[in-house]
């Protein structure tokens, strides 16, 4: 994945904001400060959720798009600390510092305040709406709870105890997330009562003092990426963070970001963590903060580093189509575009390249021949990685078993030629018109694959003979690759992982 920042919008008499949300529907961002800021913006050529498809607006992602919409909506006198939409219905809510609470509603193009609530005695910390859109959740400092419908009813409310600081429903909108102030995650049923809590493995062995600033729970809406992978995050100021499947996994991934973190957001498919915070730097006896965001994959895998200029990122959003992240920095909203790491190959006039469905937890191959313009899908679990060079193309996935990755030898229609189940993980992946390369960090993988043409070519003494140069494994530290290959017979079987 490549990212870098590609546009900078300046807000009117540097006002400092506090929040950014952007609809990853219609495209619409807002953004909301000191002084009762609350703006909604949209780009020329803004996108939603048009992943996957060819437009103008998406190959114009770079461009220094102009606004096509700039509106100041009054209404707030406090610094307006959170933003949210409601993609389903249209519907823009936001909160002050005074515990004012506004919905928007849009108009012939334009926002206009639709409802008000003022409960005049605590400040809100956090909102969300379900995926559905159905009901929203706001939760003040004192404890307060309150659970509402789209229309405006209250559902129902309650005083929990707890110094509150941020909220998120689980996917299907059964389960609440409360985090407190103390660094607890506590989870509540639908109707508001008490399940348990979940255990921040990530924090174990840290001595001091800790919050959790940022807890994100991939809604689901555009599929996975593979398998039961994980899709709640939770992050904590001191840089830890952990990724889980659901809310009482005990075998979460544990990551150290290295930086003090201030907020997170998973992507639109959930394949990528936006991580924001700083890192304390010395120098000539100064010390300062230097801002930045990480991203990681749904494996806790660290993918790139984002340098962002300006003194703090109080927000993160991210596109629809997750080609774009905003990031609300000091009275200013930086874009950064993004290049994900596209899987794909050309053969023997065939485009192959993967995508995902929505209804689908596999990864769809698509075999294009390009003269005759007919196409080959192939559903695959846990794809890992697509090369092509000849008359074929190999396509790497993830095993069953901890270690096991496999990889399956396609033709030009996608059916599967040859297949090796192989204990190295394929970071890197090559193919010849005889040979295919996998290497991990410290090993290097070589299979001379065999087509339907060579096993009618060789005999059965021959092959036997040639069985184990077939396969080669090799450790980087090995003085003479050459003479210290160790050649082994590491399976078959056709089709695997297809």
């Amino acid at each position: 994945m490549f990212i870098y920042l590609s546009k900078k919008i300046a807000i009117p008499n540097n006002v400092k904001l506090k929040c950014i949300s952007w609809n990853t529907d219609q495209g619409w961002i807002s953004c909301g400060g000191e002084g009762g800021l609350l703006k909604v913006l949209k780009l020329e050529g803004g996108t939603g959720k048009d992943v996957g498809r060819p437009s103008a607006s998406n190959a114009r992602a770079g461009a220094a798009n102009n606004l096509s919409l700039n509106q100041t909506l009054e209404g707030h006198s406090g610094a307006v600390l959170c933003v949210t939409w409601n993609n389903e219905h249209q519907k823009l809510t936001s909160s002050d510092e005074q515990g004012l609470i506004i919905v928007w509603m849009l108009h012939k193009g334009m926002w206009y305040e639709e409802m008000i609530n003022n409960r005049n005695k605590s400040v809100v910390r956090d909102m969300k709406w379900t995926a559905s859109g159905e009901k929203i959740c706001i939760i003040y400092e004192d404890g307060a709870v309150i659970v509402g419908s789209v229309d405006g009813n209250r559902l129902w409310g309650k005083e929990l105890g707890l110094s509150l600081s941020l909220v998120e429903w689980s996917p299907d909108g059964r389960l609440l997330l409360f985090c407190t102030s103390q660094g607890e995650c506590h989870v509540y049923d639908g109707n508001g009562n008490a399940v348990s809590k979940v255990p921040l493995y990530c924090n174990e062995g840290y001595a001091g003092s800790s919050q959790i600033v940022g807890v994100e729970w991939y809604d689901g809406l555009q599929g996975t990426v593979e398998p039961n992978c994980p899709v709640l995050a939770i992050c904590l100021d001191n840089g830890r963070m952990q990724l889980m499947r659901y809310e009482s996994d005990d075998n979460a991934i544990c990551i150290d970001t290295g930086i003090k973190s201030t907020r997170i957001k998973w992507n639109c498919t959930g394949a990528v963590l936006a991580a924001a915070g700083y890192q304390l730097s010395s120098a000539a006896g100064e010390t300062r903060e230097l801002w930045m965001a990480q991203f990681y994959n749904q494996n806790g895998e660290h993918l790139r580093t984002l340098r962002v200029p300006g003194g703090g990122i109080s927000g993160v959003a991210w596109e629809g189509n997750g080609l774009r992240l905003a990031l609300a920095v000091d009275s200013f909203v930086y874009f950064a575009n993004v290049r994900p790491d596209y899987k794909w190959g050309y053969f023997c006039n065939t485009l192959v390249y993967a995508f995902h469905r929505p209804d689908r937890t596999e990864a769809c191959v698509m075999f294009w021949d390009t003269r005759n313009n007919d196409k080959y899908p192939k559903y695959v679990r846990r794809l890992v990685a697509i090369q092509s060079f000849g008359d074929f193309c190999v396509l790497a996935t993830r095993g069953e078993g901890t270690h096991e990755h496999i990889l399956i030898l396609c033709n030009a229609i996608g059916s599967p030629v040859d297949s090796r189940y192989i204990d190295v993980e394929p970071k890197y992946l090559a193919i010849t018109n005889h040979h295919v390369i996998a290497a991990s960090d410290e090993t290097i993988y070589v299979w001379q694959f065999r087509t339907g043409l060579s096993r009618v070519l060789s005999t059965d003494a021959g092959a036997n003979r040639r069985k184990e140069m077939r396969e080669r494994l090799f450790h980087i530290d090995d003085p003479n690759p050459a003479q210290s290959g160790r050649g082994f017979d590491g399976g078959g079987g056709g089709g695997g992982g297809g």
